[in-house]
């Protein structure tokens, strides 16, 4: 996997996270960058620009780190005491929205989020560059069956909240004084009708303007520190 641009190279840098090579260009100038990529002791391969933008689309700003691929999380682990709410992503796909829920979910201290293995945007340069190097604080797990996992959470004392214009409750009328699974829906079609028959709440936004519906990611954002503010 490769990660792009200087604040997000900046931010993968100060972790201890293994990095096979740098590519620079041979006019970058960020001596301070630079001098942690030497300190680290990693390969650093100087290119020209022209060089650079064939191995991205001219939107690295001088830098691209190769590094290994992300390595998913074990749902497992989640410890309900520690995780008062985790965020689960019912087959999202654009990858800006799931960069920025990434780093909205950092922001706010939310530590978890589930993903599904099929038809879902995986972590890639793009995902990486958009959280803005958030990534590196938050445990990403991939599952295989989301209405299994749902039911394993609830058993853990989890109260499933999904997302949904149809018969919905206000998110501002909603208890959250509890440990909570969020379920943000496809762009496109929303959470699917297997995955809201095992919610618990339905949970809306309300909708004032013409548009009936918001960006995943700005809903999200929305309903993320709606639930954390009781902290």
């Amino acid at each position: 996997m490769i990660i792009i641009g200087k604040n997000v190279a900046k931010e993968y840098l100060e972790t201890n996270n293994k990095i096979n090579k740098v590519y620079i260009c041979n006019v970058f100038n960020d001596k301070n960058l630079i001098s942690t990529i030497q300190n680290r002791r990693i390969n650093i391969c100087y290119l020209n620009k022209n060089e650079l933008d064939k191995i991205d689309n001219g939107n690295h700003q001088g830098i691209i780190l190769d590094v290994p691929e992300y390595k998913y999380y074990d749902f497992e682990q989640i410890d309900v005491k520690e995780n008062r709410l985790i965020v689960m992503l019912d087959h999202i796909e654009d990858t800006h929205n799931f960069g920025a829920i990434i780093r909205t979910c950092e922001s706010a201290g939310v530590n978890w989020i589930i993903i599904p293995k099929d038809r879902s945007v995986d972590i890639n340069s793009t995902v990486m560059k958009t959280s803005a190097g958030a990534l590196n604080n938050i445990c990403i797990s991939k599952v295989s069956n989301l209405v299994n996992t749902i039911s394993k959470l609830k058993k853990m004392g989890y109260w499933i909240i999904g997302t949904d214009m149809e018969n919905s409750v206000d998110y501002r009328s909603i208890d959250y004084d509890m440990p909570i699974v969020l379920i943000i829906g496809n762009e496109a079609v929303g959470i699917s009708k297997i995955v809201r028959d095992n919610c618990d709440i339905v949970a809306s936004i309300p909708m004032k303007g013409r548009i009936n519906s918001l960006n995943a990611s700005v809903a999200a954002g929305i309903l993320i520190y709606k639930i954390v503010e009781k902290d």
